[in-house]
């Protein structure tokens, strides 16, 4: 990964949608729930972040607070990462993250930011797309054969993608992914 020169006076804003990641992994990737030694590393995540578009971050991770409910012992553990954790409520019909992150990228949009958003979600399609024809970077941290289709397809407008085990190095052990390699990035010892 080559850093790019940061753009004077721009942040790049981290948002994660930890319920598209983490039902991500489990269902798709695991075959269960994530146990904590698979479960991403986030402050990997975030320095990851930090290096590029080589500015500074403001890290916000989206929590569904709908019950009344809040993992304390996780929002402490975002806190001490430089995390700002948003929990957010609702009705239980409302999907409470992806609108927040909706909103967050329709403000980011008016200003100067950057974004690097941790899902697979297509419903931040028409977000993502304002924003790159805005002229803003956007990239999607991401298991890359599980990104949305119409999503793979605004590659083509500047979208960029990072793979969160290969490019990203977030977790402490190698996933059982099944997935398209291409050739110059087999790595015959992940299979030793």
């Amino acid at each position: 990964m080559s850093n790019e020169i940061s753009r004077s006076g721009r942040k790049t804003y981290l948002l994660v949608d930890g319920e598209n990641i983490d039902a991500t992994l489990g269902l798709n990737v695991l075959g269960h729930r994530p146990n904590p030694d698979e479960r991403p590393r986030w402050d990997r995540i975030a320095e990851f972040t930090a290096e590029v578009f080589n500015q500074p971050v403001t890290s916000l991770f989206f929590l569904n607070a709908s019950s009344g409910q809040m993992p304390m012992p996780f929002v402490q553990a975002l806190l001490a990462m430089n995390y700002r954790p948003i929990p957010l409520s609702g009705t239980a019909q409302e999907k409470v993250v992806d609108m927040g992150i909706q909103a967050m990228l329709e403000a980011i949009g008016e200003g100067d930011g950057d974004v690097l958003l941790a899902s697979h979600d297509g419903d931040f399609i028409p977000q993502i797309e304002a924003l790159l024809d805005r002229g803003h970077r956007v990239g999607l941290l991401c298991f890359r054969e599980f990104v949305n289709a119409q999503m793979a397809a605004l590659e083509e407008k500047g979208l960029r993608f990072y793979d969160l085990e290969d490019n990203v190095g977030a977790f402490n052990t190698i996933l059982p992914r099944v997935r398209i390699i291409p050739i110059h990035e087999f790595n015959p010892l992940r299979y030793i």
